[in-house]
């Protein structure tokens, strides 16, 4: 498969699959001309690090999580550490994400929103 074959199969731009490559995430083999020549491990690879980067989990997180993927004799214990990692990671950025909305929230009813130039929302944003 070329690239374009390859992007379209796994859901990537061309552009992440060549940054992967340069990384040394993926090792496409090259044909006689020098193009990328993917194989179906390659596409596979590709599937892998797109739902583990949709999940969070950064680019050296991926190398270790493809690292035990492709070692048979991994301790499942330490994909969940990495899995539970990034869990908690997941689940500060939620409780963040609750406080701004409970923030913002009383902020915009704390305003009126009428043609008086008194806004609170103003004044929480500069912390008076």
């Amino acid at each position: 498969m070329n690239i374009g074959n390859v992007a379209e199969k796994s859901g990537l731009p061309a552009k992440t699959i060549r940054y992967y490559e340069d990384i040394g995430l993926i090792k496409p083999d090259r044909d006689f001309n020098g193009y990328r020549a993917f194989a179906d491990t390659d596409l596979h690879k590709l599937r892998f690090l797109g739902r583990a980067r949709s999940l969070g989990f950064s680019i050296e997180e991926c190398r270790a999580l493809m690292a035990l993927y492709e070692d048979q004799s991994r301790a499942s214990s330490d994909v969940k550490r990495i899995a539970r990692q990034q869990l908690e990671k997941i689940n500060i950025k939620l409780r963040e994400l609750l406080e701004m909305q409970n923030t913002l929230t009383e902020l915009v009813d704390a305003c009126a929103g009428d043609h008086r130039p008194d806004c609170p929302i103003l004044r929480g944003l500069a912390g008076n």
